[in-house]
This record gives C-alpha cells, structure tokens and sequence, in this order.
C-alpha cells in the first residue's frame, strides 16, 4: 500500500500516516524555532534596555553629585576665611610597607598642615584604616603633622575610617563634628562633601592635587563606580560596624593615640 494512504487495523487502533507524520512534525519544529527565535529576541531586548537604563542612572548620579558639590570646593585662602570650623577632616590612603605615606596621602596631609597653620580650624581630625595592627594609616598621617610643626594634641585619630562614609558618619556621632573642612584629592572631594552634607554635616572641600599620581586613571574609574554606592547608602543611612564612645574635639587629640604612645617631630 501507497505510504500516503491511510492505514486502519482494528486490531491496533493505529492509523499510519508517515508522510503526514513528517509534515507535522515539520511544521511543529518550524514553529518551535521561531518561538525560540523570539523568545531570545525580547530577552535581548529588555537586557538591552536594562543596560541603557542602568547607563543613564550611572551617568546621572555622577553628573548629579559632580555639579551639586562643586561649589563648595574651596582655595585654601577661602577655607581660610570661614569661621566656626570645628576641624580640618583629612581621608586616609595608601601606607607603603615602609611606613612612609603614598604620594597620595602625603599631599592630603601636607594640605591639611598648610590650612592649620593659616588657622582654618582648630584641630585635624586624621582618619582612616588602623584595622590591623601592621597596618596604620592614621599613626602615619599625625606623625607626618606633628613633625610638621603642628601640636601632638592639636592632631586627633579616628582609627576606624575604613570607607569615605564611614569617616563622615563618625566624624559627626563620634567626634561630634558639625562644620569640617574635608582634605582629600578633588576627584575625590564631590563624593566626600555629598556624604557628609547627607549626614547633616556642614561640609566644604580643599584640594591637594599637587602632582599627577600614577594610578589616577584607575581612581576615577573607581570613583566613579563608587558615587553611586554612596549615593544609595546616603538614601538607606546605615550605621558603620564600629562607633564607640563619644570623643569630642574639644579634649586633647592625644587621647586618640594608642596606649603608651606619645608624638614628638622627628625632624
């Protein structure tokens, strides 16, 4: 019998079709095919637009920050003349395996002893990792004052300034800051100031680029990305890992310094 004819057994209760079996199965791939096909297309299409809307909030929260902060980064001269500043708040970097700061941190810090001696604040508040015991940026920074010419006890530590936020979360619970002074390079200040003016700080800026730094591309990459951590955090205000008591500005920055440690200059 012919393949395309229809074949009855009462017996089985088949019907043989195999031509038609193979035109329908046909088509039904064919079918299953393009709804792949589709499938993949609208899955494209919306990662495509995820990542275009992702774009544009990463773009505009930079933008954003960069243009609402800029103003209040000041000259040295005009950080100067503002009165009421309770301290000059310096971030921490990189401490190289001889204890000597990186070039990075040593502007931050030499900003901050210039805007001391021009009488810009008080004190300096040091901030930034002391986590681990072999590895110390504050000691470095107020050793690099001291032996500056400023005061062992005009130089406070905040031992546990692990991240930019952080450091202005503590600056204002901790050593109950309320009008500072932040000394950090400028691609880093719009960042600084926005954190610390959302955590009801009374912020402005001054720069310390005095020279090209070799990692300065892969900085602001980072900073970049990290405008927009900051940006959600300032949104959710968590509390950092570690507060401690109250340690006002008014006391002696020597309190700060680990047990049985004492500062004279060096050179």
């Amino acid at each position: 019998m012919p393949a395309f004819f229809v074949y009855n057994t009462s017996r089985l209760g088949v019907c043989f079709m195999p031509k038609a079996n193979r035109a329908l199965k046909s088509v039904m791939t064919s079918r299953n095919v393009r709804r792949k096909r589709r499938r993949r297309v609208r899955q494209a299409a919306l990662l495509l637009c995820l990542a275009l809307c992702a774009g544009i909030a990463f773009a505009g929260v930079n933008v954003y920050m960069a243009r609402a902060e800029a103003p209040r980064i000041l000259t040295p001269e005009e950080a100067a003349r503002l009165e009421g500043v309770d301290c000059i708040l310096v971030l921490g970097a990189k401490v190289m395996p001889s204890g000597a700061p990186s070039h990075m941190l040593e502007d931050r810090c030499r900003r901050a002893v210039e805007l001391y001696d021009a009488g810009a604040a008080p004190v300096i508040l040091m901030s930034g990792d002391h986590g681990q015991w072999e590895y110390d940026e504050v000691t470095c920074m107020k050793q690099y004052a001291v032996d500056c010419g400023v005061p062992s006890d005009a130089v406070f530590m905040d031992h546990a300034g692990f991240s930019t936020y952080d450091s202005m979360y503590r600056a204002r619970e901790v050593f109950q800051a309320k009008r500072v002074i932040i000394v950090t390079q400028r691609y880093h200040l719009f960042r600084a100031i926005y954190i610390a003016r959302r955590l009801g700080l009374e912020a402005w800026g001054v720069s310390c680029d005095y020279r090209a730094y070799a990692t300065q591309t892969q900085n602001s990459v980072r900073e970049s990305m990290a405008r927009c951590k900051a940006f959600a955090m300032c949104i959710v205000k968590p509390r950092p890992k570690y507060l401690g008591p109250p340690i006002p500005l008014t006391l002696s920055g020597d309190v700060t310094n680990d047990k049985g440690v004492v500062f004279a200059p060096r050179r």
